[in-house]
């Protein structure tokens, strides 16, 4: 990581902010605090990052929140980072589930959630484009096939993430190890 450990109130107000803001896209907020802002990482280390929390079981900013936190202070560090992240949307989340059972059945209120979605599919794809710049400029004629590769395999054949990075993974391995050796 790139600079001296940050206090765990501060990883806590990161994390805090990240969740308040992040509905559909934390990701893309998370790697805009994280390395544009606060610079505790640089794209590089956030890319690699992003790359072990979506290995790992579980939703990619739970797991980003518990490596980084745990990496710079600890299980304190991981405890705090998941609170922020977690605290204000948990009682967002309530609250809204509150006025959906409400008023749910209401037309407008199906507009809104048709526009909250087509603005998490943009942050996905502006999130997608951010990480994966400082990559395919390291190693283009690694990096570039297999992105493909994962495109057309999840995107448009549809088949389970977990099998096509079980197939690319020692694929992508082997490309940077035959490039290197």
């Amino acid at each position: 990581m790139s600079q001296d450990a940050p206090a765990l109130v501060e990883i806590f107000w990161a994390f805090l902010l990240v969740g308040c803001t992040a509905f559909g896209g934390a990701m893309f907020w998370a790697q805009r605090m994280l390395v544009r802002r606060r610079r505790w990482l640089r794209p590089e280390e956030f890319a690699d990052l992003l790359a072990l929390c979506q290995f790992l079981p579980g939703p990619n900013i739970v797991n980003l929140a518990t490596v980084l936190g745990e990496g710079y202070r600890g299980l304190p560090g991981a405890a705090a980072a998941l609170a922020g992240l977690l605290l204000l949307p948990m009682l967002m989340v309530t609250a809204i589930a509150a006025l959906y059972a409400r008023f749910g059945a209401l037309a407008p209120v199906h507009g809104v959630f048709s526009g909250v979605a087509a603005s998490a599919a943009g942050l996905a794809l502006a999130l997608a484009l951010h990480v994966a710049r400082p990559v395919v400029r390291q190693r283009p004629a690694t990096s570039v096939p297999v992105m493909a590769a994962a495109f057309v395999a999840v995107g448009l054949l549809r088949w389970p993430v977990a099998w096509t990075l079980l197939a690319l993974a020692p694929l992508s391995i082997a490309l940077v190890w035959r490039r290197t050796a």
